[in-house]
């Protein structure tokens, strides 16, 4: 968990432990304390989370009631189909042998996302951040309350593409936040809304 705050964290304050931000973050009005502004950020994290999770957990409740045991749904012909199926493993179905190892890092992931917020005064690290907070809840949420058991929950997948693994909002959310911070990185926009150059 401390390297993954050393990676995605920054200081408090914007600018300390030599960081000079080399591009303002015009975003902010004049005479804007940066605090309410942080505030603001944390609220849109939490906000995307939010929602991330909220249409996770309803579009499961729907694929278990209406399509778990049935025929699968056909949306763009052969090439796209809704199917419900059970995945113990990580997004995707990979490695389905781990299945509490994953609850662990999931748990871990929310953790470090949690504690980073404070520090957050970047508009599109929010967004990043919130994708993959909601996505995590929602994965983590099927894990602790799913059959088999507590911790070991398979996880409710319905979005079959063809010639690709089945997967669920929840998994969308965290590749697109996983997208979005690696584009971020590469760009040098720090979570703090600082802009460095390697």
């Amino acid at each position: 968990m401390a390297e993954a705050e050393r990676i995605i964290g920054t200081p408090d304050t914007p600018g300390e432990a030599g960081a000079e931000p080399e591009q303002p973050d015009r975003s902010a009005t004049p005479g804007e304390a940066g605090e309410p502004k942080g505030r603001r950020r944390i609220a849109v994290l939490f906000t995307v989370a939010t929602l991330a999770y909220a249409l996770d957990l309803v579009s499961k409740l729907i694929v278990v009631a209406k399509l778990e045991h049935h025929e699968p749904i056909e949306i763009i012909g052969d090439w796209l189909r809704f199917e419900a199926i059970r995945n113990a493993g990580a997004a995707f179905g990979f490695g389905e042998a781990f299945t509490i190892i994953f609850t662990v890092i999931a748990s871990a992931v929310i953790v470090v996302i949690a504690r980073l917020a404070r520090k957050l005064y970047s508009l599109p690290w929010a967004i990043a951040l919130g994708l993959l907070l909601g996505g995590a809840l929602g994965n983590l949420t099927d894990r602790i309350f799913r059959a088999p058991g507590v911790f070991e929950g398979a996880v409710v997948d319905f979005i079959a593409p063809k010639h690709f693994a089945v997967f669920n909002l929840a998994d969308s959310a965290i590749v697109c936040g996983g997208i979005l911070i690696v584009l971020l990185s590469f760009r040098g926009l720090d979570p703090d809304g600082t802009v460095h150059k390697d």
